[in-house]
């Protein structure tokens, strides 16, 4: 966990710092997934700002995603752009709109927020290529490398009456 500790800035209103920072990104658990971020230090830049009322942090990284694609289980790589952006206001009168979660006792929580940032980016699905096939609903092949399919087998006379009704409704 990459954590700084802010007690080192002493920054008045209206200037800022900008520092390079390596930070650890946890893996990701997604649909019963694991997602890993290669390198697992990620470096980053991180701009802290001081405003008249409050501090304004920014991490700018790029990470690169490694895991299963949900269709097919194969590998997927999926990069992201991130550009984070979080206000801790000097006095937020119990607003939670104006504090960060990731700032506690002077400490900014780097991989917390760069793992959040992370997450709310993902794409619904993380697939190998956006065409892909997935695996084969009858038989599990990997349709990608197998394009096939199968003859309807036909149904069971016993559920003949049933498929009458269903027919009929």
């Amino acid at each position: 966990m990459t954590t700084l500790d802010l007690r080192k800035f002493r920054l008045r209103s209206g200037e800022s710092l900008r520092d390079e920072q390596e930070v650890e990104i946890a893996p990701i658990e997604l649909g019963g997934q694991r997602y890993i971020a290669v390198p697992e230090n990620v470096p980053t830049e991180l701009t802290v700002t001081r405003a008249s009322t409050g501090t304004v942090y920014e991490l700018r990284f790029r990470v690169r995603l490694h895991g299963p694609c949900f269709r097919c289980l194969g590998d997927a790589v999926l990069d992201e752009d991130l550009y984070l952006r979080e206000y801790q206001a000097e006095s937020p009168g119990g607003v939670e709109e104006l504090t960060t979660p990731y700032v506690t006792e002077n400490r900014l929580d780097l991989s917390a927020w760069a793992r959040d940032g992370l997450v709310l980016a993902l794409p619904g699905k993380i697939l190998c290529r956006p065409d892909c096939a997935g695996l084969c609903p009858v038989c599990g092949l990997d349709l990608n490398r197998e394009p096939h399919a199968h003859e309807i087998a036909e149904s069971d006379p016993r559920w003949a009456a049933l498929a009458e009704l269903k027919d009929r409704l």
